[in-house]
């Protein structure tokens, strides 16, 4: 199965349909409900609800996901039945085969109730296909729709004096590289608010769209970073971080003791990430969908296109 345990969970829904072919005896035999079997369409609704729900018992590579809603209804012609299906959820990836099972099951389950009316050839299911999807990265988009300049500074005593390599800073620079942020600067510094505060600066002075600090976040004796950037913030954006470590605090324990914050300075956007590899990468998968947004409404400055905001 597809690792989905570094997606953030966001709405999901998906609609799908599928056909049904019958004579026209049959159909008006599902208007009336009086089939050998019983009303075919209320059954058929409760099978396609029911196959929605256990869609990973049936599909090997399909992630089980909490359903939300799960709907069915159902178009009738003079010779077909059109069954449209429609499955929400909040979760790390979509219930586009959770729609698409349900319609196919909701027809076969009508396929079973008719055929005891008509010969087999007179049945056919048909135009199982998906209508619509929405959330996930198909609409909170994680990658830029123009480069904007970032900065990565690391902040690490042992780093820096080359005691131990960085994988945490170089880990979010690929993954800004990979949304679309272009250049993207990288620099490690040692542990001394004097100097953070210098490049923090510099950056701003050039204009660069998204700054991240990694590391000096903790409760430390050393950890300076949140109090050298806090005074340096216009704007604090208590939500950005608060995004971080609930998503951070599903996957361990120790996320919650980040003391990590972000906001705007003028026109940058300044984020401060843990100094650990997998804080630092569970806080980029996080928060990359709204940095996006929040990146591309500032600098574009038009108004915020629906949301919180």
């Amino acid at each position: 199965m597809k690792d989905v345990s570094n997606k953030p969970d966001s709405f999901r829904s998906a609609r799908a349909q599928c056909c049904l072919r019958a004579p026209q005896d049959c159909i008006e035999r599902l208007r009336r409900g009086d089939t050998d079997k019983g009303d075919a369409l209320k059954t058929a609704r409760i099978a396609g609800i029911l196959a929605a729900k256990r869609t990973d018992e049936l599909l090997p590579l399909c992630h089980p996901l909490p359903i939300h809603r799960a709907e069915l209804e159902f178009e009738l012609g003079e010779e077909q039945v059109t069954i449209l299906a429609e499955v929400q959820t909040i979760g790390p990836t979509g219930v586009e085969m959770e729609a698409l099972t349900a319609a196919q099951m909701a027809a076969l389950t009508l396929y079973d109730m008719l055929k005891p009316h008509c010969r087999p050839d007179q049945l056919e299911i048909t135009d199982g296909r998906l209508l619509e999807k929405t959330g996930g990265k198909s609409q909170f988009r994680r990658y830029l729709r123009a480069p904007m300049s970032a900065s990565v500074i690391v902040l690490s005593d042992t780093v820096a004096a080359g005691r131990k390599p960085d994988t945490a800073g170089r880990s979010v620079e690929e993954g800004l590289a990979a949304a679309g942020f272009e250049p993207v600067r990288y620099q490690v510094l040692p542990d001394e608010p004097d100097q953070l505060r210098e490049a923090v600066q510099a950056q701003l002075t050039e204009g660069t769209a998204l700054i991240v600090t990694v590391g000096g976040t903790g409760v430390g004796p050393r950890d300076c970073t949140v109090d050298t950037v806090q005074p340096m913030l216009t704007t604090e954006l208590p939500g950005v971080m608060e995004a971080a470590r609930d998503f951070g605090q599903r996957r361990t324990p120790y996320a919650m003791m980040s003391r990590g914050i972000a906001g705007l300075a003028g026109e940058s956007v300044v984020v401060t990430f843990p100094g650990s590899r997998r804080g630092a990468e569970e806080t980029l998968a996080a928060l990359l969908p709204g940095l996006v947004h929040l990146l591309e409404v500032c600098r574009a400055g038009r108004p915020h296109p629906g949301g919180y905001q």
